[in-house]
């Protein structure tokens, strides 16, 4: 017998659309790398390598792929909820939502609850022992924030149902009304001033990337061989490029695609009109490299690799900033020399800390995967409204964590949710309860139990 590995790979069937597995593998890879580069850490905190060195803002055009990340969430998620509905038995499509969330949900709550859980541990042990200064408190405070991330994606899941029939509807229709209300906020925001309408585009900018998703799920992004196919992603990545050059150029938006310390606006938080454009071109782009790839991924050793990092993608995303972080607080420890961030002596070190970070990940992820593998399928059955006030917590619990992190935990320490104070334990409570309702409406009628 083969390797796990092996064998779930040779069960792929031949439907599969492999590219969207290299594709989510491939943006959280980026994402990973991205981070690890742009820390510039010195024995006085932790900066940013874009702000030190401006000139390597352009490259977070390639580097802030998270719509692509989106873009194939909004893809999994069509088919995903279409085959429960197939499955279904008679009556209201209630159940199959409880049962949708719950699946989609679970590779993504079940590490992430480990790892809020061990973090929350250890930030109270170390505050209880009088630590928390330093590097330790900056740790302590980052390495939550990419979890917005995924409150971001509990988001889009728990909207997937609604928005997809709206796309069955109104196609590209539906597309460019968020689309539209995206635009119509930043003129809200930018020309009009507005206050606090720019938070509207948490949703708008995201949700159009997602809605993406549906069109490649229908066929309608191009598909097969051929010029012709070629046309809307070669449109698509044009027209998104271009249009976020000359919003870039003469509008209010930063270069960087990615928040910057000290900036006034942020493409990021909250997302921009130029960040949808953004991951338009992206997005165009990467369906241009679909026919190539895809005869990549027929080859056996590709295709394992591939799903072999499909299935710790979410642990190593988790766990990426702590090992980053681990190397840095090794170096201070042991007084090697920090150089100052983008001189040479910095960029001959990076290899050597990058290489450490990818093998402190590694160790991370072999003692945390086990809880990204995916359960047992539950019957398309459940409480709908139960799953959604779980979802609905989960996402306020974690985007609360992302914003406060562990740092004064004993202290108090808020960060503002919708206007709202939170803090760490609140957040970690929330997120607790809502991954618990969600387990529990989406499992269905137990046995003995009447219909």
């Amino acid at each position: 017998m083969g390797s796990p590995v092996r064998v779930l790979a040779e069960a792929t069937p031949v439907t599969r659309d492999r590219y969207v597995d290299l594709l989510r593998v491939a943006s959280l890879a980026a994402v990973v790398l991205g981070h690890w580069l742009m820390a510039a850490v010195t024995p006085d905190g932790v900066g940013n390598l874009l702000a030190v060195v401006p000139a390597l803002q352009p490259l977070t055009w390639l580097l802030q792929v998270m719509p692509v990340f989106f873009f194939v969430g909004g893809f999994a998620h069509a088919l995903s909820y279409r085959s429960l509905l197939r499955k279904r038995p008679e009556g209201s499509t209630d159940s199959v939502y409880a049962a949708f969330l719950r699946a989609r949900l679970q590779r993504l709550l079940r590490p992430t609850m480990v790892f809020v859980l061990v973090w929350g541990a250890a930030a109270l042990l170390i505050q209880l022992l009088g630590g928390g200064g330093g590097l330790t408190g900056v740790t302590l405070r980052l390495v939550t924030q990419p979890l917005w991330f995924i409150g971001i994606y509990l988001a889009m899941v728990a909207f997937t149902p609604p928005l997809l029939r709206l796309h069955e509807r109104y196609g590209w229709g539906a597309f460019a009304g968020l689309a539209g209300a995206a635009a119509a906020v930043d003129v809200l925001r930018f020309a009009a001033g507005v206050p606090y309408v720019e938070f509207l585009n948490f949703a708008f900018v995201w949700l159009a990337v997602h809605q993406l998703g549906f069109l490649r799920a229908d066929g309608r992004l191009g598909a097969g061989p051929g010029l012709h196919a070629l046309r809307r992603p070669a449109l698509l990545a044009g027209g998104g490029l271009i249009t976020a050059v000359t919003l870039v150029a003469f509008g209010p938006y930063p270069l960087s695609m990615v928040g910057m310390p000290g900036e006034k606006v942020s493409n990021m938080a909250p997302p921009t009109l130029a960040l949808l454009c953004h991951g338009l071109w992206l997005v165009g782009a990467v369906e241009l490299l679909r026919t190539p790839a895809a005869r990549l991924l027929a080859r056996p050793r590709a295709w394992r690799t591939v799903v072999a990092a499909n299935g710790v993608a979410m642990t190593a995303f988790l766990w990426h900033l702590t090992a980053m972080l681990g190397v840095y607080g090794a170096m201070l420890a042991l007084d090697v020399p920090l150089p100052e961030p983008a001189t040479a002596a910095w960029w001959a070190q990076t290899p050597l800390r990058l290489a450490v970070a990818a093998a402190l990940t590694a160790v991370l992820v072999a003692a945390f995967r086990t809880f990204e593998r995916p359960a047992p399928t539950a019957a398309a059955q459940g409480h709908g409204p139960l799953a959604a006030l779980g979802a609905t917590l989960c996402l306020l619990g974690v985007l609360g964590l992302s914003m406060v992190g562990f740092a004064g935990l004993l202290e108090g320490r808020t960060a503002l949710l919708i206007a709202i104070p939170v803090t760490a334990p609140a957040a970690v409570a929330m997120t607790l309860c809502g991954w618990l309702l969600v387990e529990r409406a989406g499992r269905g009628r137990g046995r003995g139990q009447r219909p």
